[in-house]
């Protein structure tokens, strides 16, 4: 273990990287591990903060300098595993998940990432080692227990046993919401503030005062709706970098201009052109760091939904794509996920389900306001059905020569950083439209949501 005294560097270099300040936290990490060349667990923390940063070969380099230090480290293993499954490595990630696995069987954590870089067969041995470690699961750390079930949920699914993996589902969920803090009344009241905030007239008025960039192309919706695969589409282009979910608009424009979170914020009457120009300025100069010489880098977080008025604001000749999904199967796809990210709604039903009916608000107010060269919409379902077709309606609205790459993008070699990692090395398929049909008879508190909106439904 490293002294008292590194550990409180290591800490401060991850406290920066949880700042947005990465590259300062590279930074610092590297000059602990210069001073420290024996120590694995620098050299473990240093590769967690070059993936945070986007650097993933570096983080590899770092990760193998910690396992050559101690071949026995679980959780450099993990860590390991992770890269190799955002860059599309799967048997090498599931590899070294296996490993970790190995060397700690009872972290549930490790089973998890195993399950979700795998299928699971007729007597797939990890499964009866999770069952088994499911048996004592109440002495295990309440994140560890989540891990699992979520890890048994995915299991039972690739084998057909939609009750039995729902079962699971609903515990890790259920677990899940315990450990996090939702205000839900806080939630929906903010989207109330946006359809207030943005009018017809605040748009025609503010329209032409902000940064003319049109280096942005911003990919919005819900999580699990599509919106990886778009951006996988797009990246594919020679023209188009994806630089996945940032947090950088919300970051330099959202928390300094408007904030619809902020009870007390002024109203948008008194923005300025300048206020939006330099906001703009500032979120340019952070994503122009991700592909300095690129023509369009997109920046594909699905919760900039929210933002779409405040977008069109400060970026006008920005582009933005909204990826739409059957509802249901939306849900039930975030509720099967343990995401890393900050989704707090999605880990009960109903809560959920009031979230995308606000969502769903949004958005049609959003079509209302916003110019039709500035908003594309599209259907998961139809760029399943027609990727041609749809492939080139989104180049097309990016201002983009159109380019056949576009339609390999399964074998575009990128890092990518969500849940749909693997299902965007794949060519499409159709398997996962009507999915929540499997779970049908046990969502009641989701279709309650949804009562007034989707008609007479069989639920199997």
């Amino acid at each position: 273990m490293p002294s008292d005294d590194v550990a409180k560097a290591l800490k401060k270099a991850t406290a920066l990287s949880r700042q947005q300040r990465s590259h300062e936290a590279v930074r610092l990490a590297r000059r602990i591990a210069k001073r420290h060349p024996d120590s694995p667990e620098v050299f473990n923390t240093l590769g967690a903060l070059l993936a945070v940063a986007n650097s993933p070969q570096d983080a590899l380099a770092a990760f193998d300098r910690a396992l050559a230090l101690k071949p026995s480290y679980a959780d450099a293993y993990s860590n390991k595993g992770n890269i190799l499954a955002e860059l599309g490595q799967f048997e090498q990630a599931k590899s070294a998940y296996e490993r970790a696995v190995e060397l700690a069987p009872r972290r549930g954590t490790f089973h998890r990432n195993l399950a979700f870089v795998k299928d699971f067969g007729t007597g797939d041995p990890q499964l009866a080692v999770m069952e088994d470690l499911a048996l004592v699961a109440n002495a295990l750390p309440p994140s560890e227990h989540t891990a699992l079930q979520f890890a048994l949920g995915k299991a039972y699914a690739d084998l057909g046993d939609h009750e039995r993996s729902f079962q699971h589902l609903v515990q890790a969920n259920a677990q899940k919401r315990q450990q996090i803090a939702y205000d839900e009344a806080a939630t929906l009241a903010a989207f109330g503030r946006i359809h207030g905030a943005f009018t017809v007239e605040l748009i025609a008025a503010k329209h032409d005062l902000g940064h003319p960039s049109s280096l942005p192309i911003f990919i919005v919706g819900m999580p699990r709706s599509g919106t990886t695969l778009t951006e996988q589409i797009l990246a594919s282009h020679p023209e188009v970098f994806g630089a996945g979910e940032l947090d950088h608009f919300y970051q330099e424009v959202v928390t300094r201009i408007w904030n619809p979170a902020d009870i007390a914020a002024p109203s948008l009457s008194g923005v300025t052109g300048p206020h939006l120009r330099k906001g703009a300025a500032r979120y340019l100069a952070k994503l122009g760091r991700a592909a300095p010489a690129a023509e369009r880098i997109v920046d594909k977080m699905p919760s900039n939904f929210r933002f779409l008025g405040l977008i069109h604001l400060a970026l006008p000749n920005a582009r933005i794509i909204h990826v739409r999904r059957d509802p249901l199967d939306t849900c039930i796809s975030c509720f099967s996920v343990h995401f890393a990210g900050d989704h707090p709604y999605a880990y009960d039903l109903g809560e959920l389900g009031r979230y995308y009916r606000a969502y769903e608000r949004l958005m049609e107010h959003w079509r209302r306001l916003l110019p039709p060269h500035v908003l594309l919409e599209i259907r998961y379902e139809d760029l399943v059905a027609d990727l041609d077709r749809e492939a080139r309606r989104i180049v097309a609205h990016c201002g983009l020569e159109w380019n056949a790459s576009c339609l390999d993008f399964h074998a575009t070699q990128r890092s990518v950083r969500t849940a749909s990692a693997r299902q965007v090395r794949q060519p499409l398929y159709q398997s996962s439209i009507g999915r929540w049909r499997q779970y049908g008879q046990h969502l009641a508190p989701l279709l309650l949501t949804f009562a007034d909106s989707l008609g007479d439904l069989t639920l199997w």
